[in-house]
């Protein structure tokens, strides 16, 4: 099993990054597609615009924030299934463009993503 991390997309890529997966809705302010280094952009995968909106990256919201992605995520099996195909293979990092690097949809991914490998 390889490992599943989260890395704020404005750091430079890095070797041990592995598979580099942008799971943002929208695409980050100021950066290129070159200077990402992506390997694929799940921009489904993202919260819905109006979760995103409200949730508005307050942590008071977190909890709340992370029951209705995981909801929302209900809709993204196959989605969910080739991120962890992949980290079986190796590492995958999931990128995002929040300040916030606790409270922001690749936390709830990567836990999501290391949790269901553990149960099987």
């Amino acid at each position: 099993m390889g490992r599943v991390q989260i890395k704020r997309i404005y750091e430079p890529p890095t070797p041990s990054d592995g598979f580099r997966v942008l799971v943002d809705r929208l695409w980050p302010r100021g950066i290129s597609k070159e200077r990402a280094g992506l390997h694929l952009w799940m921009k489904t995968i993202g919260p819905s615009n109006e979760l995103r909106r409200w949730f508005g990256h307050d942590p008071k919201r977190w909890m709340e924030f992370q029951r209705r992605y995981r909801v929302e995520l209900h809709e993204h099996a196959t989605e969910l299934h080739d991120l962890r195909s992949r980290a079986r293979k190796g590492t995958v990092t999931l990128l995002f463009g929040a300040r916030d690097v606790e409270h922001n949809e690749a936390v709830v991914l990567r836990d999501i993503l290391i949790k269901k490998d553990a149960d099987g």
